[in-house]
């Protein structure tokens, strides 16, 4: 019998060159893409060309066919109105052109005199003259001394003889052969702007099979590909709007501060301002230079260039540092170094057009990395967002020993937010859970001295500048925290200690050791009444339940708080707490300092927060009663609304409130919510007082609320209301009237703790204003010359809490 043959060792040699592989393989990818991006441009800058326009040409498409127009007749008015425009502005600005050219003649003065006078200052001997002599003199010297024998005998005969310059004169073009090298100069982008006008009116009339074939090519999930070109059209959009907005206040500023200083053509220098800013970077320095040459040409002094160089400087600091990022905020989502960036590969590629459309073409770029996995890499390199989040951030300084940079961050952090417990929640716990899941995998000994040293220093730094306040004549009770078993557990009982002590509350610490008699025997706890003891592990019921058995059995009056920092979800409930013998059982520093506060009676600073007033209350309440909301008629836009967002969003309950003096009342609702309690809670069960309410808040401040966890919420875990209906999840959106009062909220909620991205308050958000809209559309229908509160179903004194809903 043969022995088995060796393994091949070629296999384990492929399977280590498979990243070498990828990469060769995505570089030469690459390189073939800027390659045919290169020797195809004469195709796709046109195509290019003509999707831009036609991100800027379509909404008009899309406002005459909603007026009843067929698109085909909507694309020829709006392709015709551009043209018309361009050509008037041709033709005007050509006029200018015409009439400036006539008076420069008259200048030739100034200027003649300028450069004299100029060339006068020049050869006036300046404050480097001395050293220059004294340079050519040393330099003659040398070149004395270097002569070879037998040249510069003094002879008349050895001078050279005088060199006759001959210069030949070539006979200038006819005017048949100037007219055809014009025409030959022009018939490249004549050529290139019929066939950008052709695909405009194809983009424009084939737009939704041109959408639909992109995401046949795309591919892959369907939601993905719409979600990506809706964030590309929206951002290019907004992008080319704002640009739009931001040339033309920077252009009208600059024709009447050049019409006001006196030099002429005003009105051409501020629309050639206003267009040469599309061009990125290029395009302000080049229309500057005209402006400031006709003010040289024009005065006789020196005072109107100086004012019109004041003025280009004044409104380019104007507009780059104030106008811009007030109107451009986030449109593209690009980074300062991004867009230098793409400006130069664009403009390598595709010369001055290629410059124009870098922007829009690298946000298309930035679009496909943030929605395409295997392309991701694009969204990090192009995209305005940090590339680490804040705790990544100092994690990573503090394993490179970077003390002082991690240190840095915590204050730029801190200067933001009204609580160091705050910090400790987003940054400090995140930070500690990186350390604890690297511990045992990629860490080295190193790193994690590293890590718990610097973490030490940056605590102690915090607590140096949010010290504990000074304490009152009765001395309050304090806790002790304690680390449950690691040195990451003795850190977040050191950061929970310096929480409790920025409240109020005097907290010690305790290091984390073996849990024994012995320790638990030299273990002084003489004056606290809470013990909190932290624990990192995953699996942490064996040691807190032998901890929390031994402190019971030594302390039985003792209130003890288990900081489950990484515990499952299943150690979070009211029983889990009762099986592993604690009091409470919490997940962050700021849940903690809630419950210490509450197990020890003290008032906390920050606690449950009843819904404020606004100070505009009664202009609300007017407009309240006012808007059509109070009418029976609007019970069914309002269940629909809330069954709408209860099925989009895939929530048990979704309803509608309004908030008068002193009452929040449902007025619309769908579904409930049944966690096991003998009656399901629905809608109509959460009529609330207005200070209890949650809708409260968002009328109070304007803006949406959503709160993912409201046990573990410090502002609302002490309502007694939220608390006795089992509600865990929040999330409400304004209802504004036309003015801008809030009405009421469009809320979901859940006995389950839940969150929302982004994208889904913003839909959250929509869906209220749509509500809004047809609420005043239908008001309008019902209209009939009778105000809207004398027909309402109440008198219109009446507060909402005193309507009753029809469907009830």
């Amino acid at each position: 019998m043969l022995p088995p043959e060796p393994a091949s060792p070629t296999v384990p040699a492929l399977s280590a060159l498979v990243p070498e592989l990828k990469i060769m393989a995505g570089a030469v990818t690459a390189a073939v893409i800027v390659a045919a991006l290169y020797f195809g441009r004469d195709i796709l800058m046109p195509l290019a060309l003509a999707l831009l326009l036609g991100f800027v040409l379509d909404p008009l498409v899309t406002r005459l066919k909603r007026w009843g127009l067929p698109r085909a007749s909507a694309v020829i008015v709006v392709v015709a109105l551009a043209l018309g425009t361009l050509g008037l502005a041709g033709v005007f600005l050509g006029t200018q052109v015409s009439a400036l050219s006539a008076q420069l003649p008259t200048y030739q003065s100034n200027i003649k005199a300028k450069l004299r006078n100029l060339r006068e200052s020049a050869d006036k001997p300046g404050m480097f003259d001395g050293v220059v002599k004294t340079f050519d003199a040393v330099k003659n010297e040398v070149d004395r001394s270097t002569v070879p024998i037998g040249h510069g005998t003094g002879r008349r005969n050895d001078a050279p003889a005088p060199v006759q310059k001959v210069e030949i004169t070539e006979r200038g073009p006819s005017a048949f052969q100037q007219a055809a090298a014009w025409l030959q100069a022009g018939a490249g982008p004549l050529a290139t702007a019929g066939i950008v006008l052709v695909f405009v009116v194809l983009v424009l009339l084939d737009r939704l099979d041109l959408r639909d074939r992109l995401l046949r090519l795309w591919g892959g999930n369907l939601h993905r590909s719409t979600d990506a070109m809706d964030e590309a059209g929206a951002r290019i959009s907004k992008y080319l709007t704002m640009q739009f907005v931001v040339n033309l206040s920077y252009g009208v500023p600059m024709a009447a501060g050049l019409w006001f200083i006196g030099v002429p053509g005003s009105i051409l220098w501020g629309a050639l301002a206003a267009v040469m800013r599309f061009v990125p970077y290029l395009g302000p320095m080049i229309s500057a230079v005209f402006p400031l040459a006709l003010a040289f040409a024009v005065d006789p002094g020196w005072s109107m260039v100086l004012w019109t160089l004041a003025l280009i400087a004044a409104l380019e600091m104007l507009s780059n540092n104030v106008v811009e990022p007030w109107l451009y905020g986030a449109s593209t989502g690009l980074s300062a170094m991004s867009l230098m960036v793409s400006a130069t590969f664009w403009t390598a590629l595709w010369g001055p057009i290629g410059l124009i459309m870098s922007t829009p073409l690298t946000v298309c770029l930035l679009v496909i990395g943030r929605h395409l996995p295997r392309l991701a890499f694009l969204d990090v390199l192009l995209g305005s967002q940090p590339a680490l989040d804040t705790p990544t951030r100092v994690y990573q300084r503090l394993l490179a020993g970077d003390v002082e940079e991690a240190i840095e961050l915590a204050h730029d952090q801190t200067s933001d937010h009204a609580s160091v417990a705050a910090f400790y929640n987003e940054t400090g716990l995140p930070v500690l859970r990186m350390a604890t899941s690297d511990h045992a995998s990629v860490a080295s000994a190193e790193h994690r001295h590293r890590v718990v040293i610097g973490m030490d220093a940056l605590i102690d730094d915090l607590v140096d500048q949010f010290p504990e306040p000074a304490s009152a004549s009765v001395p309050l009770p304090h806790a002790i925290c304690i680390g449950g078993k690691w040195e990451v557990d003795t850190l977040a009982a050191k950061m929970l200690a310096h929480a409790l002590g920025a409240q109020g509350q005097h907290a010690e610490i305790r290091p984390a050791v073996n849990v024994g008699a012995d320790y638990i025997a030299r273990l002084d706890l003489r004056g606290a009444q809470t013990v909190c003891i932290s624990y990192f592990s995953p699996d942490p019921q064996v040691q807190a339940r032998h901890f929390c058995r031994r402190l019971r059995r030594r302390w039985p009056d003792l209130k003890i708080v288990l900081a489950l920092w990484n515990a499952p979800a299943e150690l979070l409930d009211e029983a889990a707490c009762k099986a592993l013998g604690a009091d409470a059982v919490v997940t962050s520093i700021s849940e903690a300092v809630m419950r210490v506060s509450h197990l020890t009676g003290i008032e906390m600073k920050e606690g449950f927060l009843p819904a404020p007033i606004p100070e505009a209350d009664a202009e609300r309440l007017a407009a309240l009663r006012a808007s059509g909301v109070l009418e029976a008629r609007a019970q069914p836009l309002f269940d629909a609304a809330s069954k709408r967002a209860a099925d989009i969003f895939d929530m048990p309950l979704a309803m509608v409130t309004l908030i008068d003096e002193a009452v929040q009342t449902v007025r619309g609702t769908h579904g409930e919510i049944d966690d096991a309690r003998s009656t399901p809670l629905r809608g109509d069960a959460l009529n609330l007082p207005r200070e209890l309410s949650m809708c409260g808040h968002v009328v109070a401040n304007g803006q949406t609320l959503v709160v993912p966890d409201i046990a573990r919420d410090m502002r609302f875990a002490g309502n007694p209301m939220l608390r006795d209906k089992g509600l865990r999840f929040y999330a409400g959106a304004p209802l504004r009237d036309s003015a801008g009062h809030v009405l009421g909220t469009l809320c979901i909620l859940d006995a389950q703790p839940r969150t929302l991205s982004q994208r889904e308050v913003r839909l959250l958000e929509a869906m209220a204003h749509d509500l809004m809209e047809t609420l005043r559309a239908a008001v309008v229908q019902w209209s009939d010359g009778t105000p809207v509160a004398a027909r309402s179903e109440a008198p219109a004194s009446a507060t909402v809490g005193q309507m009753v809903p029809s469907a009830a």
